[in-house]
């Protein structure tokens, strides 16, 4: 008989953290789940451990394979490896809140059938200290049933993080292999360019608010390690390939809603403007590295970005005119960082004070 939760959980390094989010899955009174442990080689004794809990329990079955410095690749055989109707992403070095297993269950036993079920996510951060606040990207009063396109919309119009994290939410295991959603393989930071895609194919979506998935920021991960500025340069460049393909694909199909566009090119292009053009950026990396991981993104020519800069703010379209220019002349790449400096990003911390203050005095 199929388990109703297949948990996939990428492992590698996290012989520190891995005890804890095994026993916290065990503990849970729900217990109609398998646990599916993708091992990648590791340092410390990560394997180990996952032998011993596969050795004990059958419902934890383990691959492995090569260290890629991602999860994505663990991600992905596990949803092909898994059999339950619902799956869940867990990493291997958080854990899930006491009880929260049944609790999901009970709610989408409710409504059942859903593409998506977003939960919210408990934030332990270990670098800065003390807990950060509850991450929900819908409204906490929200008890509706929307499709794809109206909960990408209700998102970005919240203003919260527009790509929620993959353990932010369950996901039908159907939706994911009939739309042949998978992880960017190698990519870090790879939930950007998987949860936009996945969220919009989405035919019916019900956020149910469970606080369930303890995220911890700690100071051994790999966006925390992350001290040079180009870190994620050539990953950023990937996804963003990648997302910009996938709208010039869905905005010409039938009743594509334009405010969609309006809100995918405020956070993409901002990303490639402060990844790539920030002050601080433009102070710490080479412009060769630059160009480099720019031309990456615009291998295919500018088609794809053009597509969504006509949807964008007249600032953003004189921006991405500034972009082509660095890609397409190095030799002037002087000029577009100049606009950078010091018209688009002091226009731009202008314009949110006033926001700000306006915020304030209302």
């Amino acid at each position: 008989m199929k388990p109703f939760f297949s948990i996939v959980v990428p492992c590698c390094d996290v012989e520190p953290y891995l005890r804890a989010c095994l026993e916290s899955v065990l503990r849970d009174p729900f217990t109609d789940w398998e646990c599916i442990l993708g091992v990648e080689t590791s340092k410390d004794g990560t394997e180990e451990i996952v032998r011993e809990y596969v050795a004990k329990d059958p419902r934890f079955r383990m691959f492995t394979g090569p260290r890629s410095g991602s999860c994505s690749a663990s991600r992905n055989t596990g949803v092909d490896m898994a059999t339950g109707e619902y799956v869940i992403f867990l990493d291997g070095d958080d854990t899930i809140a006491e009880g929260s297993l049944q609790r999901i269950h009970d709610r989408i036993a409710e409504r059942p059938g859903a593409d998506i079920y977003p939960c919210a996510m408990p934030v332990i951060d270990e670098v800065h200290g003390g807990n950060a606040p509850l991450r929900d990207n819908y409204p906490p009063d929200f008890n509706g049933e929307l499709d794809g396109p109206s909960a990408t919309l209700m998102i970005y119009t919240r203003r919260r993080d527009p790509c929620p994290m993959l353990q932010l939410s369950v996901f039908r295991r159907g939706h994911l292999v009939s739309n042949g959603l998978k992880c960017l393989h190698g990519m870090k930071r790879q939930d950007s360019e998987f949860a936009p895609r996945a969220l919009y194919l989405a035919k019916r979506v019900i956020p149910i608010h469970v606080p369930y998935y303890l995220y911890r920021i700690r100071a051994g991960s790999i966006s925390t390690l992350a001290k040079k500025t180009d870190y994620f340069l050539k990953d950023y460049a990937a996804i963003l390939k990648s997302l910009l393909a996938f709208h010039a694909k869905v905005c010409r199909e039938p009743g594509f809603d334009r405010r969609i566009s309006a809100f995918w090119s405020r956070h993409w292009l901002n990303w490639i403007c402060y990844y790539w053009f920030a002050p601080r950026v433009i102070r710490g990396t080479p412009r060769e590295r630059r160009v480099e991981t720019l031309r990456q993104l615009f291998a295919d020519g500018f088609g794809d970005f053009d597509a969504i800069t006509r949807a964008a703010t007249a600032q953003r379209r004189v921006a991405s005119l500034f972009v082509k220019l660095f890609v397409r002349h190095p030799s002037m790449a002087w000029l577009a960082d100049a606009f950078f400096r010091r018209a688009y990003f002091p226009l731009t911390e202008l314009r949110d004070r006033l926001h700000a203050n306006a915020a304030a005095q209302s």
